[in-house]
């Protein structure tokens, strides 16, 4: 079966993958080959001859393409056009948050929306290339633990190039999110667990189904799908970065991949000195990251009787915690978190204020920066970015109760006072 292709993709451009390495030790693995973790069990990072990419690419030549996320190919580890499954990942926008700002006392907000891309949250920059990359490599069954949204994403980019593929979620996982991922092709099942018990159901389930673990950050193409937000964030910018980014941190390939996007755009010339300060937000009935930053350790311990309504990062424990509380250090950032009832307050409020719905786990951003201001963590006139990594309307909402009988008088005052 020939994949589909993103129909953008017409010429050949040049790849630039040079090899791969264990994100512990920095031993190289070869690239074009099946990996997932190294040897020491630990992530591997895709890296790329940067110095032949700094100069075959220019910003005025990427500025000349569609914007959608394959604009950024060079930086993107597919070497074959025909391999790439696209379902049209647009540009995200950057959306200003003027009257938040004035009432936080902050310089400005914008707001990453992600909702806007396929199946609605950022998960699609990531199961994008990643099953790219499996079709790439041959790869004709893949499976993945998930909270909804990257079980989504992984069904219907799959199903779009033929590839088998199985997910499993905890058994509270919304059920829109479920029938979602089943719509989409994929054989879902739920899990009377958390992620990580589902996670281990894969991991277990490998010799038996022949399938490819596609969980957070055991393969290592994910992480570069969600490179590109920090790509896209810096041109939309101008080439430069906010003052902070605040980031919904479950497993944490986006805080990852972006950091490691910043690093490649530096070391090719497009971005000077000035780095954000990375923000691992999570909410306190899940905060392993947070946790261990306050404890200055460097790997988190899993985190007991994990509840949130903010299912998206509830992750108990994530493989790729210390390279999280690397870039929060290195950045010179700092983890966060907040409670349920204030996301509630920072969902409603953002859509009240601004007319933007965000989702849980984007809301868990506005209600981690209000805290952050008021521990005098972010300045007057800083520039902070947060992230809506999922559309709300895969959510329940406020219910309204208003009712107006059209046969008997229209009381409008009582319209007026709401």
């Amino acid at each position: 079966m020939t994949p589909p292709t993103n129909a953008n993709l017409t010429d050949d451009r040049p790849t630039f993958t040079s090899h791969l390495e264990c994100s512990a030790t920095g031993e190289p693995y070869p690239a074009d080959r099946l990996h997932g973790l190294s040897t020491e069990g630990k992530p591997l990072l895709v890296r790329y001859d940067l110095a032949a990419l700094g100069a075959a690419l220019s910003k005025e030549t990427l500025a000349a393409r569609p914007a959608d996320m394959w604009r950024y190919r060079e930086f993107l580890p597919v070497r074959q056009t025909e391999n790439v499954i696209s379902l049209g990942e647009p540009m995200t926008p950057l959306v200003p948050l003027p009257n938040c700002a004035r009432e936080l006392g902050v310089g400005e907000i914008l707001v990453k929306d992600e909702s806007r891309l396929p199946t609605g949250s950022f998960k699609a920059r990531g199961l994008c290339v990643a099953v790219s990359m499996a079709r790439e490599l041959g790869i004709s069954r893949m499976a993945m633990p998930t909270n909804g949204n990257a079980g989504a994403a992984l069904a219907a980019y799959a199903s779009r190039c033929g590839i088998e593929s199985f997910v499993f979620c905890p058994e509270d996982t919304p059920d829109v999110n479920v029938r979602e991922i089943a719509l989409q092709g994929a054989k879902v099942w739920k899990v009377n667990g958390l992620i990580n018990d589902c996670g281990r159901i894969v991991g277990d389930g490998k010799e038996a189904m022949g399938w490819f673990d596609t969980s957070t950050l055991k393969e290592p193409y994910r992480i570069e799908g969600k490179k590109t937000m920090g790509l896209e964030l810096a041109e939309q910018l101008g080439w430069t970065v906010p003052d902070a980014i605040f980031y919904p941190t479950g497993g944490g390939t986006g805080l990852i991949g972006m950091w490691k996007a910043f690093a490649e755009l530096a070391e090719i010339g497009w971005l000077d000195e000035k780095r954000p300060q990375m923000v691992c937000v999570q909410a306190t009935g899940c905060a392993p990251m947070v946790k261990a930053w306050e404890e200055g350790a460097d790997h988190a311990e899993l985190w007991t009787d994990a509840h949130t309504i903010a299912a998206g990062i509830r992750v108990p424990v994530a493989i790729g915690d210390f390279l999280i509380l690397r870039a929060v250090r290195e950045s010179g950032g700092y983890a966060i978190a907040a409670p349920d009832e204030e996301i509630i307050a920072a969902q409603q409020e953002v859509a009240a204020r601004d007319g933007l719905l965000m989702g849980p786990e984007g809301a868990t951003t506005y209600a981690a920066l209000r805290r952050a201001v008021s521990e005098g963590r972010v300045g007057k006139g800083d520039q902070v970015m947060l992230f809506n990594c999922g559309t709300s309307l895969k959510y329940p909402m406020p219910a309204v109760a208003r009712v107006i009988d059209r046969h008997q008088p229209i009381d409008y005052a009582a319209i007026a006072a709401g």
